[in-house]
């Protein structure tokens, strides 16, 4: 496997849509709640997106958020877990929102998960948690550390 890494663009959308729709962990309870549209903005105005190839299939995808710098979304096709996918989008997203400016970089994932590990593995730390919500940060100086 030789993945393919690169800005996300309008095209990607219905895709990167089947992925979010396609996991089992942290699934979203109301699928009309994250809409085309919303894709759209966060390639268009509200942030940047990539997407992971693998043999010219759209399998993973990211979105950062420049407005408050956080990151929207990191999700990978189930059957593409476990191969670096989402840790290489989760840094071209962290990458770009420092680069920006931002200082700490925010996200939120499901309490309990292996999405919250995950994030632990990688440096973030846990902000906040509630029954069903974590926030974790990340700071620009623990970036590679």
């Amino acid at each position: 496997m030789h993945p393919v890494f690169r800005e996300a663009v309008f095209d990607d959308i219905p895709h990167m849509s089947r992925i979010r729709l396609a996991v089992t962990e942290n699934a979203l309870r109301d699928p009309a709640r994250i809409t085309p549209q919303m894709y759209a903005d966060f390639l268009e105005k509200d942030g940047r997106g990539w997407v992971a190839l693998v043999d010219g299939e759209t399998v993973a995808f990211s979105y950062a958020n420049r407005i408050g710098g956080s990151i929207w979304a990191l999700f990978v096709d189930p059957c593409f877990e476990g191969q670096g996918l989402g840790k290489q989008l989760l840094l071209l997203a962290t990458d770009w929102l420092f680069s920006l400016g931002f200082r700490r970089v925010t996200l939120s994932t499901g309490t309990h998960t292996r999405a919250a590990q995950f994030y632990i593995r990688l440096g973030w730390q846990l902000a906040s948690s509630s029954a069903g919500d974590s926030v974790f940060v990340l700071d620009a100086r623990r970036v590679g550390g």
